[in-house]
Formats: C-alpha cells, structure tokens, sequence
C-alpha cells in the first residue's frame, strides 16, 4: 500500500507529463506483479461498485474522532471530496500500513461485500489504525468506488511499454483485452513475446485532435479524406470464429444492447473488424442523440424501441479483413477494402458506408461544413490519405473540425462549491434566462473561466448570497455568461422544459445587464428549428 499510496500522491500533484509518466515507470518496475496488476486495474478507469456508505463512513469517523457529526458535514463542504475529508478528521495512530496493494484488496475490501454493519465497522476501524493519512485517503477512494486520478490510459501505456520495452501500440492493445488483475496476467502483458489470443478483443482506438490554426495550414486538399462528423457513439464491430462483438470507445461490452449489429454481424464475413459511429437513422438521416440515448445501457430492447429508435453502423474504417490487421496500411487503401466489403452486404443491413465529402479546394470544403447541423452533423472529420490508424489522440494526421456551437447569454443565480483543488471556491454555477419578469434555469456549467475570472466570480458569490440551500447560494442575479453548448432537446424532467447539451461558459459578459440576456422563448424558438 506504500508504493501505491506514493503513486497516487506523485500523479495528483503534478500536471506535467513527463513526470506522470517517470511517476508510473518506477511503481511498475518496482511493485510486485500482484500489485501491478490492481494498480493497473484501477489506473485504467476500472473500480469496485461502492462497497461501503460514505454516511456510514462519516458517522463512524465523527464518533472515532470524537467530533459532532454537524462538523464533518461543515468540514466536507469545505474539502469537497469525502474520502479526503475523511482521512483529515481521523487522528494518527500507526506508521502505516505495509500490506501490499494486492492484500488489501483480497483482505479489507472485498470482504466488506459480505460482512453485517458491526463487522464492516471493525474491519474499517482495525484498518484506520493501520494507514497514514494519506493510505486511508487512496483506501477510501477505492472502497467507496470513488477512484480517480489524474492520468489518462494513454500515459499508462506509455509507461507499461517503457518498462516492458516494447511498443506502446502493441501495449495498448493488450490490456484492451479481457485481462484480469492477477500477477500472471501482468506478467503476460509485459512478456515481450505474448501472442494475442484473445478473439473478443477490440483494437485501441485512433482518435482526433479539434482542428484549431486555418484548414489551409494541413496542405493540399487532395492529401485528405473528408467525411462528415457524426454525433453519436463511436463503436467497433468485431466478427471473429463466428462471434459478434459490440465495442465502444470507453471499452464497454454493448452486443446485447444493439441487437441490429447482431443481424450486421451475421451478414460480415468472419475475421472482420470495422470502426463507426452507431447513429440513430431513419429515412436517410440521424436522429438526434437523445434519442440514442434511449438505447443505452439496456440489456432488452423492446420492439417499439427497435422501431422508433432503429441503429446502424455508420463505418468509418476496416481495422480487419480475414483475421489480418490492416491497421499499418495508408488510409486510402483501407478505405478501398472497405468499399469492397460493402459492396457485398445487403441493402437491408443496418450498415452504412461513411460518405466521402467531394469539394474541390478548402474554400469549398469550409462553405459546405457551415451546412453541417442541416445533416444532423458537428461538423468534418479531416483524416490524411496516407495515414495509417494509430493509437489514441495523436496529432497531424486526424483532425475534426467542428462547427461553431450554439451560444445563450445567461445569468447566474445559484453557486456551489466545486470539488479536489476547487473545493474552497464556488466554482459550479446555475445558470438562468428569462421567462417573463422571472429566471428560469436552463443549465449547469463549471469550465471555461481562468482562474482569475473564477477567484472574482468566488468573491461575488461570498457577497451577494441572497439565501442558502444546503451547500448551494442563491446569489443576486447581476453577473451575465455566454453559454456555448453542443445540441438542445426537449425534456420533461427540467422545469424550463429543455436540456443543454455540454454546455460550458464560453465568457463573461461584463458588457451586458441581467435585462440583456436571453429568453425562454428564444431557446425554445432554437428548439423547434433544429427539431424540424
């Protein structure tokens, strides 16, 4: 538990990435394989469901610590993050833990699922007198499925290579795979020589950067691939020894949630791997994406839902062709396979090929992406004709380039405190416009200010809270916003009666008065134009 607390505290406190990835290099190449694996598991998004209740976690620390149970409450609003919160409150006892990760997890966590009240309590407690503060911070993040850290997947195997010496596409790869968190299978993913055997795995998948200099930076036009950009969830289709497999990019398993790749799936040929966008579509076109929403994360799907909300695959890319991995070849050549494949399927298949943008000159690609909402796109994808498909975010070769977002000035009038480094200031915000002479809400946002605009805002709030509501201020509506957000939808569940889709605050509109911003019925004006 030393070497992985050390961890966790080296990557949370520093944002440099050469440090994160030395940081991962040493516990890799230092922990037992037993532990590696754990750390690996959790390091790459994977958690326990929450095994313990943070309430009953704050009151045995308030009784612990002998302190009124009010006073957790005040101290956790002030942290804003409860498995820190917690390890402050409680005194030191021992010089720290020395079970190894892998002990922890098979000695005090897993056995929390099965214990009563009374012995998760002398578990946790007996546990508590072993750590340090900071282990009992890491062990509360893990027990109350609340683990994070600041370092993405990416950085992990480039880390997991070095010290395997081997390359990290290769790396990357392999723990895509059903894996599991014990020392052999660790093992195996550093051997230099593990074969791949596992046919359900996915490949990693290539992603773009947001296209930010003048489209005419990237070079002749002829030396790109232009396909529209779709919104919808970005998926693999895997037909391998006769199985069907469904994967997204957050590396969930989702065959049985689109029973329409199934049917795909049956009509590919075996040892095919192809890349795309699951999109509602009808009549030629997509629907907007709550309505894919509606599809998520269930298991049965009904035959009305299968005919109001009806997926295809709308195919990007051939990563596989007879069990061979094409990924090496240029763009070009594997977009001519992938046209030949097509050609075989069935019209009725819920398959569709990525059309290919034909203009001339970069003049006429940019008049064309402003008619992108009009498709039911965000916008262009920008992919080299010679590129081969890579592994993760990487620039110059992928590039999506997005239309600008919708916008909405707003006023602020609730604010509560944000969580980790922003836990002191009031940094998530209520946003609000008109409705007649009162504000109704509309959003929610907490990006896109400096620090210093934040530390302003914070001072406001600290001055001009009008009432309080648990840990949210109603604050005096005086401060306007621009909202930049990605789609708009209708929703029975707001009291406005719409939903922002990724709204973020775009600037401060220090020029314009409360009076200034927008109405109801502007939003619900935009509402009924992107919904015709």
């Amino acid at each position: 538990m030393r070497l992985f607390t050390q961890l966790y505290t080296e990557l949370d406190e520093t944002n440099r990435t050469g440090e994160k990835v030395a940081a991962l290099v040493r516990y890799f190449a230092a922990a037992p394989a037993a532990d590696a694996a754990w750390a690996l598991y959790f390091l790459t998004g994977q958690r326990f469901k929450r095994v313990m209740s943070a309430t009953l976690l704050r009151t045995w620390v308030a009784e612990e610590a002998g302190l009124p149970r009010w006073l957790v409450e005040e101290s956790y609003d002030a942290v804003g993050d409860v498995a820190e919160t917690l390890a402050l409150l409680l005194p030191e006892q021992g010089d720290g833990s020395d079970l190894p990760l892998h002990r922890i997890v098979e000695e005090r966590i897993a056995p929390l699922r099965t214990l009563d009240e009374a012995g998760q309590r002398a578990l946790v407690t007996r546990t508590w007198a072993e750590m340090t503060t900071p282990q009992r911070f890491v062990w509360h993040k893990l027990i109350t499925g609340s683990f994070r850290v600041g370092v993405g997947r990416t950085l992990v195997v480039r880390a997991l290579a070095q010290v395997a010496g081997i390359d990290p596409a290769v790396m990357a790869h392999r723990i895509m795979g059903a894996w599991e968190p014990t020392a052999a299978d660790f093992r195996a993913l550093l051997d230099p020589d593990t074969q791949q055997a596992d046919h359900s795995q996915p490949y990693p998948f290539y992603l773009a950067y947001p296209l930010e200099g003048a489209v005419e930076s990237l070079g002749p036009r002829d030396a790109w691939q232009i396909e529209w950009k779709w919104d919808g969830i970005r998926a693999q289709v895997i037909k391998r020894q006769g199985d069907v497999l469904v994967w997204t990019r957050g590396e969930d398993l989702v065959t049985d949630s689109y029973p329409e790749m199934q049917a795909l799936g049956a009509v590919l040929p075996d040892g095919v791997v192809l890349d795309g966008e699951l999109l509602v579509w009808q009549e030629g076109a997509p629907l907007p994406f709550n309505v894919l929403q509606q599809r998520l994360g269930r298991k049965q799907i009904s035959a009305r839902l299968l005919k109001e909300a009806p997926v295809i695959l709308m195919t990007y890319d051939l990563l596989e062709v007879a069990g061979a991995d094409l990924r090496a070849l240029p763009l070009a050549a594997r977009r001519a396979r992938l046209e030949q494949l097509a050609a075989t399927l069935p019209a009725d298949a819920a398959f569709a090929l990525s059309p290919i943008v034909a203009a001339p000159a970069w003049e006429a690609v940019a008049a064309l992406r402003e008619a992108s909402r009009e498709r039911g796109a965000e916008g262009f994808m920008l992919k080299r004709l010679a590129s081969s498909y890579g592994v993760g975010r990487v620039k110059g070769d992928w590039w999506k380039w997005k239309i600008d977002p919708f916008t909405v000035d707003a006023v602020m009038i609730y604010a509560q405190r944000g969580h980790g480094r922003r836990a002191s200031l009031y940094t998530d915000y209520t946003f609000g416009v008109w409705e007649g002479d009162e504000l109704t809400p509309i959003a929610k946002a907490y990006s896109g200010l400096t620090d210093e605009e934040i530390r302003q805002v914070d001072a406001f709030v600290r001055g001009h809270t009008t009432e309080r509501f648990g840990p949210v201020r109603a604050v005096k509506p005086e401060l306007v916003f621009e909202l930049a957000f990605e789609g708009i939808q209708a929703s029975s569940r707001h009291k406005s009666g719409i939903a922002l889709r990724f709204p973020r605050m775009a600037r401060w509109r220090r020029d314009k008065q409360p009076a200034d911003a927008d109405t109801l019925a502007t939003l619900q004006s935009l509402l009924e134009s992107v919904s015709r």
